[in-house]
C-alpha cells in the first residue's frame, strides 16, 4: 500500500525565477477544437504597447479543470473574504489606470 502511494506520487519543482510570478492585468483567451490558449498581458499607463507575458496552452480536459479549480478557489476566498467586487462586464482596459488622464 505505501509502496503504491509513493507511486501515484508527483514531486513538483519550483525554481527560483518561476516562483517570483508573473504580474498580470489582462488575460486574453482563445480556443481552437483541440486547445485553449490564455495569454497573460501586462498593460501599463502611458505604453501603447502591452506586452504578452505569458502564454498557457491547455487540452479542453485541462481547461475545464482549471475552470473548476478557480470556481472552487473563488467560493473559499469570497467565504474568508466577502465578495470580490467587479466594476466592469465585460472588462474593458482601464487605459488611465484611475489617475490624471494623459495629455500631449
Amino acid at each position: 500500500m505505501a509502496d503504491e502511494k509513493k507511486q501515484n506520487q508527483l514531486n513538483i519543482e519550483l525554481n527560483e525565477e518561476v516562483a517570483q510570478g508573473i504580474y498580470s492585468n489582462l488575460a486574453i483567451i482563445t480556443h481552437s477544437s483541440s486547445e485553449f490558449v490564455l495569454d497573460f498581458v501586462r498593460i501599463m499607463p502611458g505604453v501603447p504597447k502591452a506586452p504578452v507575458k505569458s502564454r498557457i496552452i491547455l487540452t479542453p480536459e485541462h481547461a475545464k479543470r482549471l475552470l473548476n479549480a478557480l470556481q472552487d478557489n473563488v467560493m473559499k476566498y469570497e467565504s474568508m473574504h466577502g465578495p470580490i467586487k467587479t466594476e466592469h462586464d465585460p472588462f474593458v482596459p482601464p487605459m488611465n489606470f484611475g489617475g490624471p488622464a494623459a495629455k500631449a
